[in-house]
């Protein structure tokens, strides 16, 4: 089935029956979060086999867990995002009624990245079954045999009136991109990003693009460094560094590399247990280091190594199991650095006083501004997560996913006379009086 073949036969599907009731929309989210968890070793093996290995732990906590996480907070609050708002009515139109309400879009086409290939597939479908909308998912063809388990879950948990899962190697994503959806998300490169947008653009489709960049750590004087180090270091070995939200760079200010190095080398933290998923992705990460001395805390793959920050490893995205380290003579500069830059995902602080968090807030933009740890806000569904420019735009996880994915629309119910009619055509003299002296003309 091609995409635009997909979109006809669920856009069918939504004419002959409608706008799904919200008992029916959490229904679905039920019924996928259920299917995922009943398949949680099966999610486990096909993602080891698709990287090489992947730790266990790291899937079944950001691909799975997530997801029954992501269905609860949906379930709950389903009904209170839902609810029509009343709005208020100038007397010259009263006594009219008039409301917003959220509708569905209608099918909405999801570009899943193989770095997370259960979660980023289908966290923005939920939010968009939420919203009353029917889904079509292209996984990445990077994770084949998640992307098989995807087809299955989909199939199961909500059948081809509700969900398609269709797989495919970089020709159907151009396709896919290309396709005018009624709304489509893409996560991924910021690259692939751009070209996905230029495809959409023909269609005016509205888009949700979640990218990349490079998430700085600020560690500031006030930190004790151990703790910020290993902080830091746990949110590095999630997926060995493969996530757009990982810890890019770490921007030490009063502190030397040295003295990270060497709490970075006591913490305990070295292995990932997750190797860089394929030969294409190495030596994107080789180029990135080279010429650059990395000390890698443990001699198995999968190991984080630690680096100082220079040429391509200051510039470009790392995606992978290094960690930049770079001297700040005060928060000034490291602010400066993060300004010279594309606007991040998120910007991590470590040891910060309400002022100096006050000060990075103002002087940044970002995603999101988080304190003392790293990585895991994604996961609290009740905060919107998305990018700025370069990073992404639009929002998805909870309320911010339903919004995203609905169309907000008016409503009015006119009564049978208002003071506005005494407006209408044709116009006597007493009419054009009375609109040349609201406009303060004699």
């Amino acid at each position: 089935m091609t995409p635009a073949q997909a979109l006809a036969a669920l856009r069918a599907v939504a004419a002959e029956e409608g706008v799904p009731s919200l008992a029916r929309r959490r229904g679905w989210v039920a019924a996928l979060s259920r299917a995922v968890m009943a398949r949680a070793a099966a999610v486990a093996e096909a993602a080891a086999a698709d990287f090489g290995a992947r730790s266990t732990e790291d899937t079944l906590l950001a691909d799975v867990k997530i997801m029954a996480d992501a269905a609860a907070h949906i379930r709950w609050n389903l009904w209170r995002w839902a609810r029509p708002r009343r709005v208020f009515v100038p007397y010259p139109f009263q006594p009219a009624r008039a409301w917003a309400e959220w509708v569905p879009k209608g099918v909405v086409g999801v570009m899943a990245p193989w770095n997370y290939p259960v979660q980023l597939a289908l966290l923005p479908a939920m939010d968009a079954l939420a919203a009353g909308n029917r889904v079509v998912i292209k996984p990445s063809e990077h994770a084949p045999r998640v992307a098989a388990l995807l087809g299955e879950i989909v199939a199961e948990a909500l059948g081809p009136r509700v969900a398609l899962v269709l797989p495919g190697d970089a020709a159907l994503a151009r396709e896919f991109a290309s396709t005018p959806w009624d709304h489509l998300v893409f996560t991924g490169g910021t690259e692939t990003g751009r070209k996905v947008m230029a495809a959409a653009a023909a269609n005016l489709t509205p888009l949700t693009l979640e990218l990349g960049g490079k998430c700085p750590a600020i560690v500031l004087p006030g930190a004790e460094l151990a703790r910020a180090a290993k902080d830091i270091l746990v949110a590095k070995a999630v997926n060995a560094g493969q996530t757009c939200i990982a810890p890019d760079t770490v921007l030490l200010v009063g502190h030397r590399a040295e003295d990270f190095a060497a709490a970075a080398r006591a913490s305990g933290v070295a292995e990932t247990g997750t190797r860089v998923i394929n030969a294409a992705q190495q030596a994107r990460l080789e180029r990135l280091i080279a010429g650059r001395e990395v000390e890698w805390l443990a001699p198995a793959p999968g190991s984080l190594g630690l680096a100082r920050s220079g040429g391509a490893l200051a510039e470009e995205e790392i995606f992978g199991p290094v960690l930049a380290m770079e001297e700040c003579a005060d928060l000034a500069a490291a602010l400066a650095w993060v300004r010279a830059r594309p606007h991040p995902l998120a910007i991590y602080l470590f040891g910060a006083t309400r002022a100096e968090e006050a000060a990075v807030a103002a002087a940044t933009t970002s995603g999101a501004l988080v304190c003392d740890r790293a990585v895991e806000y994604a996961a609290i569904m009740a905060l919107p997560f998305g990018g700025v420019g370069a990073s992404g735009f639009g929002r998805r996880n909870g309320e911010a996913g339903f919004r995203e994915f609905s169309t907000l629309r008016a409503r009015v119910r006119h009564g049978c006379f208002s003071l506005s009619r005494l407006f209408d055509r044709p116009q006597g003299a007493f009419a054009r009086k009375l609109i040349r002296r609201l406009v303060g003309l004699r």
